[in-house]
């Protein structure tokens, strides 16, 4: 019994991966014994007298004799089986040359494999027959040609099919000569093949400068940001709205301001021609520049601080209350300017109106200081909570 148990069993598997028994003799897989085996190899060798599957199972049969005088002499067993797998290859025929290993485990239970392939593809079966049962030899059969050349082919094929199916490369090995073989219809159909070399030429061209300056990846990434972006919340657009109209108008109120000060220049009798013309000028070419371009300047910055104060009082910020003073002067100061700017042009002008101006704009100052600070304590529970957070947050900065 203890001899019995310790007794090899050893199998001899041939392996046929891309199913040539099934799809070009028709017979069923796994086959199980010396004369069956004999019997596929003869139909298949019958049907294809090329095929290297009929060359590897005669093999198996030949190992199979010389393996079995010398283990049954040790008391053990032995086997021949052969397996098939799918002609479309990939993990479809490995799962199906592992079920039929699986079946042929249940009839005979091997301590050992000997396995024979018709090439170096089948040998991509080894890791998954070796993990179930320890695989002591293996014979490789080649007969059409040799193994340098079948390894070379079946890298060849790795790669193409990497190059057609991996979008990275597919890129430029079909995408860059379609373009360009598209170019070449749409030249002859208008009689254009003069120009193919010079269409060449654009067409890689292009292609190298969008690789080279990676246009494709930050057009990639924009599109990304675009698909991604969430917008901010409603105070953050108010505010954001407000800087852009607010710095458009004062931009537009620079531009107004230069274009009616340059005509005013070429309106004059004698336009200055040396530096000490210009340095006398240069008071009136300020008041041409400030009355003209001050209305827009001030209401584009009042505009851009209505936007944030808008967004601190949503955010029940404190500086809500500066920013209302601010605007109120801005906004005043609009009047003080132009009335500089007719003294500037005009210097004979009264200067009382402009004083006037400036005591008044001191005044609504006062008074905005005075109305925000009462607003400021009436509604204070407003911004409570704020204030809290901030003081917590600065307490827990300083520990």
């Amino acid at each position: 019994m203890e001899a019995t148990a310790k007794a090899e069993r050893t199998l001899v598997l041939c392996v046929d991966r891309d199913d040539d028994l099934g799809v070009k003799a028709g017979i069923e897989t796994p086959i199980l014994g010396r004369g069956e085996n004999i019997n596929a190899a003869v139909q298949l060798a019958l049907r294809d007298p090329e095929e290297p599957d009929a060359n590897a199972i005669f093999e198996a049969v030949r190992i199979f004799d010389r393996l079995t005088e010398t283990v049954e002499k040790e008391g053990g067993q032995c086997q021949i089986a052969t397996l098939a797998g799918s002609e479309l290859g990939g993990v479809g025929a490995d799962r199906k040359l592992v079920s039929e290993f699986n079946e042929v485990l249940k009839t005979f239970p091997a301590t050992d494999i000997v396995l024979v392939v018709d090439g170096f593809a089948d040998e991509t079966i080894l890791p998954l027959i070796q993990s179930r049962v320890p695989v002591t030899s293996v014979r490789r059969i080649t007969v059409r040609h040799s193994q340098s050349i079948e390894e070379t082919v079946w890298l060849f094929s790795r790669y193409l099919k990497m190059l057609i199916e991996n979008p990275r490369y597919a890129r430029i090995a079909l995408g860059l000569p379609g373009l360009l073989l598209i170019v070449i219809g749409i030249l002859s159909v208008f009689n254009l093949l003069v120009y193919t070399w010079i269409a060449f030429l654009i067409v890689l061209g292009t292609f190298l400068a969008i690789k080279g300056f990676g246009i494709d990846k930050a057009v990639r990434s924009f599109y990304i940001w675009v698909k991604e972006y969430t917008p901010p919340p409603f105070p953050v657009q108010i505010s954001s709205f407000s800087a852009v109209a607010g710095a458009l108008l004062v931009g537009i109120g620079f531009y107004q301001g230069l274009s009616q000060t340059s005509a005013e220049v070429s309106r004059l009798p004698s336009p200055p021609l040396i530096i000490s013309e210009w340095v006398g000028l240069l008071p009136r070419l300020a008041g041409w520049f400030l009355s003209n371009s001050i209305t827009l300047i001030v209401i584009g910055i009042c505009i851009l601080l209505s936007g944030r104060a808008i967004r601190w009082f949503f955010e029940r910020d404190n500086r809500l209350w500066r920013t209302i003073v601010v605007v109120v002067v801005v906004a005043w100061s609009s009047r003080v300017f132009y009335e500089a700017s007719r003294i500037l042009i005009v210097p004979v002008l009264g200067y009382g109106i402009l004083v006037f101006t400036i005591v008044v704009s001191i005044i609504w100052s006062v008074l905005a200081v005075l109305v925000t600070s009462l607003l400021h304590r009436k509604y204070a529970d407003l911004f409570e909570e704020e204030e809290e957070t901030g003081e917590k947050e600065e307490k827990a900065e300083e520990s």
